[in-house]
């Protein structure tokens, strides 16, 4: 089975697991109660790379071993905070968010030359 297919079939198992509790959640927009946060609902773009960071977020810890995903998930809690220290500041939202896509976007591009796991 070549890698394509495995990750395929990685993703339809995947996704129909169960989240853990600590897993990242996009934003519920209803729910937003910081000043970041709200500064995101209220972008399209920002949403829309909230997104997409979040997504990415799912698939990279469902794709790596353990010990990864915890590197991952704690670099996931230092952009939170980054994020939430960038207050209503659009601009630094974005460029945090990027930044988080780009580092996401490596592991996936790991993934898809070595394979999860």
């Amino acid at each position: 089975m070549n890698k394509a297919r495995q990750l395929a079939l990685l993703i339809v198992v995947t996704s129909a697991l169960p989240a853990a509790a600590a897993d990242y959640a996009p934003l519920h927009c209803a729910k937003a109660a910081t000043v970041a946060e709200k500064t995101i609902c209220s972008s399209y773009s920002l949403g829309q790379a909230e997104a997409r960071m979040a997504t990415l977020y799912q698939w990279a810890t469902s794709f790596v071993a353990m010990g990864q995903r915890g590197v991952i998930q704690d670099q996931q809690a230092a952009f939170i905070k980054k994020r939430e220290g960038c207050r209503a500041n659009a601009t630094c939202i974005r460029n945090a968010t990027n930044v988080r896509i780009e580092q996401l976007e490596a592991v996936m591009d790991n993934v898809k030359q070595h394979g999860p796991f």
